[in-house]
């Protein structure tokens, strides 16, 4: 591979705050983010490589061999990017799924719409197993979206398996690890942690700041502990049964939109570590069922944005490619 320059560095970090973007939102894939950016297989060759015996180069042949043998400039850049953009965007998502609830979803359903076309569209071959890939694993995914939420979200060992399933999600392309920590009921306590460590970073208080560093400290090692365990698995797959895999994703996706439909009935709360009264189990529902506001013609709208946004991003991936 030949040696990057500072500019390309900069690209892989914007890169990677497009990503860590996605990865914020329960809709989009920073892993599909990275797989129509060029960035996928390089991504995952690298975290497969990435072992202990970096320590063993390190202490052999010295930091700067072992720094460029296992790629990490491109890890560090994009993991800076994706860092600085969840940090910053949490704060943004929190207030705007507490106040404009019916619009997120909307925007984040028109997201998924968008992802299930790209995926599927990498499917090269259609068979009886790829349709029934698909079939089965939107089936799968419908039921976990009218399951509960499985054990208490804000426990640490809850937290820890939160991290392991959604850091597989999160670098495949097409399934959304925010949209899994959706489904296992984990979304909102990550993202008030992230929120929390951002507060507490601008003001100083290190009461806020120790709790949310646990919390994120428990998630992430679980994230680590996932990551490294499957990322040989998806490097073998996605070589050897690539068909099958985006089948799988694709029928993920489809089935697990009735999580996202904007207009939901609360059918179970739950009560938040603060003491607040927090929907638990909620229900898809008709617009004009819907107890607020239902704003049929700006929800539109808003599916229709966040459709075009995987569109242009493929149109822009696609044109940098050819260039």
């Amino acid at each position: 591979m030949q040696p990057r320059s500072f500019i390309q560095y900069l690209l892989i970090t914007a890169k990677g705050l497009a990503m860590g973007a996605a990865d914020v939102v329960p809709g989009v894939s920073g892993g599909t983010i990275a797989f129509i950016s060029g960035i996928y297989e390089e991504l995952i060759e690298t975290i497969h490589k990435l072992d202990f015996k970096l320590f063993k180069v390190w202490k052999r042949e010295g930091l700067k061999i072992a720094w460029k043998q296992y790629n990490l400039s491109f890890l560090v850049a994009l993991f800076l990017g994706i860092a600085i953009s969840i940090l910053s965007l949490a704060k943004v998502i929190t207030w705007l799924l507490e106040n404009k609830p019916v619009l997120v979803w909307s925007f984040f359903f028109g997201l998924v719409i968008a992802s299930i076309l790209y995926v599927g569209k990498q499917i090269t071959v259609w068979n009886i197993k790829v349709v029934i890939a698909i079939v089965l694993a939107a089936g799968i995914a419908y039921y976990i979206t009218l399951a509960k939420p499985i054990g208490s979200p804000e426990s640490i060992w809850f937290l820890f398996f939160a991290g392991f399933i959604a850091i597989i999600a999160m670098i495949l392309p097409g399934i959304s690890g925010a949209f899994i920590l959706l489904l296992l009921g984990a979304y909102q306590p990550v993202i008030g942690a992230l929120d929390d460590l951002s507060t507490g970073l601008s003001t100083m208080d290190w009461g806020i700041i120790s709790q949310a560093v646990v919390k994120i400290g428990v998630f992430m090692l679980g994230a680590i502990v996932g990551l490294k365990a499957f990322s040989s698995v998806l490097n073998w797959l996605f070589k050897n049964h690539k068909n099958i895999i985006l089948a799988t994703l694709t029928g993920f996706m489809i089935g697990a939109l009735n999580k996202i439909w904007p207009w939901k009935k609360v059918l179970e709360f739950r009560v938040s570590h603060d003491g607040d009264k927090v929907p638990f189990l909620e229900k898809s529902i008709l617009p004009n069922a819907y107890e607020g506001e239902p704003m049929v013609l700006t929800a539109i709208l808003f599916m229709v944005i966040g459709f075009l946004t995987i569109f242009l991003l493929e149109k822009v991936a696609n044109k940098t490619k050819t260039e």
